[in-house]
């Protein structure tokens, strides 16, 4: 029982090959000794302790001094207002042992097909929602977690983003964005055609490139949709893939219409009031879902090198049956 709900899926256990993989993550939590800081000089030695995540995630190299960077960081540490912010934070993240499994899951998957890749280091942080830092951030030696941007709904201070993105800012949607991120760092794309259905591809292919490297993570999860938009739409899959269709919008350029369906908005009116927004992009992802189940023989490193968007629509057969 216990073992099917943190999967979250059936049958998600990795393969024996990428599970032996070698790959072990610790997650290191930077917010504890910056907000124990009562000095600038105590927030100097935290700079100098931590050199990587000065340099990336604080951009240490725009400043001109270090002592330029320190005030800010100092005001940080010590602003009382922000007390209740990282207590908050350090309550809803005490333990961290199932983002370090989803993270260890995740590099394994991606070592496995990409043996060149490096893991990077993992850190949190406590932002001020964005005062020092963003809510993610990932570089190729690099992933920080500003965890005041996931306490959830629960928060004293929220994210001051519209209401439909923040109930995407919850704790288990957290390193399903991150992996969106670093698909970037392998997901191949075209500029010649940029039309809908190469836009919605792209996208397609990305999250399915979550949807690999996290195999136990709910669909809700990896698109940010609630459980029930998503029973919602995969029971209208039909009716959605058919208004594309009718409306002849697969091959559209107008970067207006073309963001109405893979751009954010809290609805897609033009298919129901009650659709969520990026549609086009959940309807690129089961494209591509498609394409890799008609096609076993073809890997995710080759899945993510194809820059032909119509011999990926054209492989998956795309035809879901519309309900009556």
């Amino acid at each position: 029982m216990l073992c099917c709900l943190g999967c979250g899926k059936k049958g998600c256990e990795l393969p024996d090959d990428i599970a032996k993989m070698p790959v072990d993550v610790k997650i290191e939590r930077l917010e504890k000794p910056f907000f124990a800081a009562t000095s600038r000089q105590d927030i100097a030695r935290f700079l100098q302790e931590h050199p990587l995540f000065a340099d990336k995630y604080l951009q240490r190299r725009q400043y001109p001094s270090d002592s330029l960077l320190i005030t800010p960081l100092y005001e940080l540490a010590t602003n009382p207002a922000l007390d209740t912010l990282e207590m908050q934070a350090e309550q809803t993240f005490a333990d961290m042992r199932s983002e370090e499994q989803q993270l260890e899951t995740a590099f394994k998957v991606i070592k496995y097909h990409y043996p060149k890749y490096h893991v990077p280091q993992v850190k949190t942080f406590v932002t001020g929602l964005g005062s020092m830092g963003n809510d993610l951030f990932v570089s190729d030696s690099l992933l920080v977690f500003g965890l005041d941007y996931f306490i959830g709904p629960k928060a004293k201070y929220r994210p001051k983003v519209y209401e439909y993105i923040l109930k995407r800012y919850q704790r288990q949607g957290m390193v399903p964005a991150a992996m969106l991120l670093l698909s970037n760092n392998f997901n191949k794309t075209s500029t010649k055609d940029r039309n809908l259905l190469a836009e919605m591809i792209n996208t397609g292919k990305a999250y399915y490139f979550v949807q690999s490297v996290m195999p136990c993570a709910p669909d809700s999860a990896i698109i940010g949709y609630s459980g029930q938009q998503v029973a919602d739409i995969n029971y209208n899959e039909g009716r959605i893939w058919a208004h594309f269709i009718e409306k002849g919008l697969l091959y559209e350029k107008s970067p207006f219409l073309v963001n109405k369906y893979i751009g954010e908005r809290p609805a897609t009116p033009e298919i129901d009031a009650k659709a969520p927004g990026r549609l086009g992009t959940w309807v690129g992802w089961q494209i591509v879902r498609k394409y890799m189940e008609r096609n076993p023989d073809v890997t995710l490193p080759q899945l993510m090198e194809e820059t032909d968007y119509q011999k990926i629509f054209s492989g998956s057969k795309y035809k879901p049956e519309r309900r009556r």
